[in-house]
């Protein structure tokens, strides 16, 4: 069956740097957009970010754009989010995402 894998969460102070990466199996990965979501406590679940099949097309939610950059690689199956100038607003549980199929997700605390 499909597994979604998310790594790369962590503690940083604002202004930090995280990359998480979401690798994938058991999953058609090179045919599908992938996004990437979050989940702040409190909070509905939010897309963030979004990538075509084949990397062509990207886009963000306004919050974070100019700071994450998704990116894939479809020889690896992996998708990417690079997160720069991070803020305490970022703070949150994120989740790669394609069709129904979703990883457990990658705590991310942004916090001085």
């Amino acid at each position: 069956q499909a597994q979604f894998v998310e790594s790369g969460g962590g503690a940083v102070q604002p202004g930090g740097s995280l990359r998480l990466s979401c690798t994938v199996s058991g999953f058609d990965f090179n045919s599908f957009t992938m996004n990437w979501y979050r989940q702040a406590p409190g909070k509905e679940r939010e897309r963030v970010a979004w990538i075509t099949h084949s990397g062509s097309i990207e886009d963000y939610t306004d919050s974070v754009k100019g700071r994450f950059f998704i990116s894939r690689n479809n020889a690896r199956k992996t998708v990417y989010l690079q997160m720069n100038d991070l803020k305490p607003d970022d703070t949150a549980v994120y989740y790669c995402n394609s069709l129904t199929y979703w990883g457990r997700g990658t705590q991310v605390t942004v916090s001085s």
